[in-house]
């Protein structure tokens, strides 16, 4: 596939998500595998009210952009809050973890690589609290 410009739609793309991921779904925007791109995936993720993201790690540095609710991630030993309009970045190898508020949480996340099959995903097993 050959880059060129493009939009895309948020809702009309297929609704992944995995059990062991913790509790949340997402869907990819952009991703060379599905869109005539490179070097950048990006995608919006939902968690249901306390929803969770497990303690992992990934080589990408990966940011986040809060679009409604709130949440608290933990990453490295720091706790940040986000809330609408508030963005966090997470340096590559960095543990970190997402913690839904009680409203839930819907944000934009992205890595500076070339599709989301790409990125290797470790899950660290450490407990939230």
């Amino acid at each position: 596939m050959s880059l060129r410009p493009f939009t895309v739609a948020y809702g009309g793309l297929p609704l992944e998500g995995e059990a062991r991921d913790g509790e949340l779904t997402w869907q990819t925007l952009i991703c060379a595998d599905r869109t005539p791109s490179a070097g950048l995936v990006v995608g919006v993720a939902e968690f249901p009210p306390g929803g969770h993201l497990k303690f992992h790690r990934h080589d990408p540095a990966e940011f986040y952009f809060c679009l409604a609710g709130s949440a608290t991630v933990h990453a490295g030993d720091q706790a940040m809050p986000i809330a609408p309009d508030v963005a966090a970045f997470i340096p590559g190898g960095t543990e970190h973890a997402i913690v839904a508020g009680p409203e839930g949480l819907k944000l934009l996340y992205g890595f500076a690589r070339d599709t989301f099959a790409g990125i290797e995903y470790d899950y660290t097993g450490r407990p939230f609290g």
